[in-house]
C-alpha cells in the first residue's frame, strides 16, 4: 500500500511538472503625463520600474509630456488609457464642455501652486501690495478665487513668463510657481530663498496630479480602473518612503535636462508641504477624493466666476476606486 502511494505521487508530481505553467494575462495601458518627466510624477515612473505595475496584471508605458504637447486631447479619443491631469478644474471643464472623461484618483492632496516674495515678507495679506507676476492660465483661475475672497487687485498683475529674472529684479514683486521647482529656481539664479506661501495652506482646496480615464473604460472595465489606481498608490508611497533610485534613472532618461539636485529638492518639498500625503490620504491611502473637498473647491470657483454655478460637477469624478487604502500600510507610522 506504501508503495502504491509513493507510486501514485510520483506520478502526480510528474504530471504536475510537466504541466505547462498559467501565465496570466497583463493589460496594456498607456499613460500620458501633462509635462516633462519630473518628480512630482515620480509614483507612476516606481511603480512601473519595481514592477509594481506588472503584479496588478498592467504592462505599462508612460508617455510624458511638454510644452508643445497636448496629451489631453488623445484621452477622449481613445488613443491613450489613463492620463494625468493638472488639477480639479480640468475635471469641471469636461463636465462643461461634454467631453466624457472622468477623474478617478487625485494623486496630489494639495495643489503645489504657490506665491513667491522676496525675505522679509511674513503674511500672505502683505502680497496684496506686490507687483505679481501670474500667468495667463492664472489669472483664469486661482487669481479669480485670490480677487474675490482676499481682495488681490488685476492691475498689480504683470505677465509671468516663466523667467524668474524680472522677480529676482524687484524686490517689491511676487511670483507664481510650484513648490517643487520655483524655488529652487530662484534659489540658484538669485542667490536668496524665496519666502513661500503655498496657495492650499490659504484654502485653494484644489486636488492636482488627477488620474483622468474615460467613461467607457470605467464602465466596461472596472477591474483594470481599480488595479491602476491602486498600483499607482502603491507607486507613490514606494517613492516617498522607499528606495527610488530607479525610478528617478528612468525619469533622468525620458528627460535628459532633469538634475538630482532638481529631484531631491522636489521629493523634499513633497513631503514638507503634504502634497502628496495629508489630509484625507492619511486614512484613505494616496489617491483619495471626497465629495465634501469637492464641493468646497467648486463653490469657491463658483463664487470667483470661474465656473458656473449651476454645473452638475459631480459627473466628473467617481470616488469608487480611490478611498480603498490601497498601500496604506507603506505609510512610515
Amino acid at each position: 500500500m506504501r508503495r502504491r502511494q509513493f507510486l501514485k505521487g510520483l506520478i502526480g508530481a510528474t504530471a504536475a511538472a510537466a504541466a505547462p505553467s498559467v501565465v496570466r494575462a497583463h493589460d496594456k495601458v498607456t499613460f500620458a503625463t501633462n509635462w516633462v518627466a519630473e518628480a512630482e510624477h515620480g509614483g507612476f515612473y516606481q511603480a512601473l520600474v519595481d514592477g509594481t505595475y506588472w503584479r496588478h496584471d498592467i504592462d505599462i508605458v508612460i508617455i510624458p509630456g511638454g510644452p508643445n504637447v497636448n496629451h489631453r486631447l488623445l484621452l477622449p479619443v481613445g488613443k491613450i488609457d489613463f492620463y494625468m491631469s493638472a488639477n480639479t478644474l480640468q475635471a469641471f471643464d469636461a463636465v462643461a464642455n461634454n467631453i466624457p472623461t472622468i477623474v478617478v484618483a487625485a494623486s496630489f492632496q494639495k495643489d503645489p501652486q504657490v506665491l513667491l516674495a522676496h525675505p522679509g515678507v511674513e503674511t500672505f495679506d502683505e502680497l496684496k501690495s506686490k507687483t505679481l507676476f501670474v500667468s495667463k492660465e492664472g489669472m483664469a483661475s486661482y487669481f479669480q478665487w485670490l480677487k474675490r475672497d482676499f481682495g488681490f487687485d488685476e492691475t498689480k498683475v504683470k505677465p509671468y513668463t516663466f523667467n524668474p529674472q524680472p522677480f529676482i529684479a524687484n524686490k517689491n514683486s511676487a511670483m507664481q510657481g510650484y513648490v517643487t521647482s520655483e524655488p529652487y529656481g530662484v534659489e540658484q539664479a538669485g542667490g536668496f530663498k524665496p519666502k513661500i506661501f503655498l496657495l492650499a495652506d490659504q484654502g485653494f482646496d484644489a486636488y492636482s496630479t488627477l488620474i483622468e480615464t474615460r467613461r467607457e473604460t470605467v464602465e466596461k472595465k472596472p477591474g483594470l480602473v481599480q488595479r491602476f489606481v491602486d498600483a499607482s498608490a502603491v507607486g507613490w508611497y514606494n517613492y516617498l518612503y522607499g528606495d527610488n533610485r530607479a525610478a528617478n534613472d528612468l525619469i533622468k532618461k525620458h528627460n535628459p535636462e532633469m538634475t538630482d539636485a532638481l529631484i531631491a529638492y522636489s521629493i523634499a518639498r513633497m513631503k514638507e508641504y503634504g502634497i502628496v500625503d495629508s489630509g484625507d490620504s492619511t486614512t484613505l491611502g494616496i489617491g483619495a477624493m471626497t465629495d465634501a473637498r469637492m464641493k468646497s473647491f467648486f463653490d469657491k470657483m463658483a463664487r470667483a466666476g470661474v465656473v458656473k454655478g449651476d454645473l452638475d460637477y459631480r459627473k466628473g469624478y467617481t470616488t469608487r476606486f480611490a478611498n480603498q487604502k490601497a498601500g496604506l500600510e507603506l505609510r512610515p507610522k
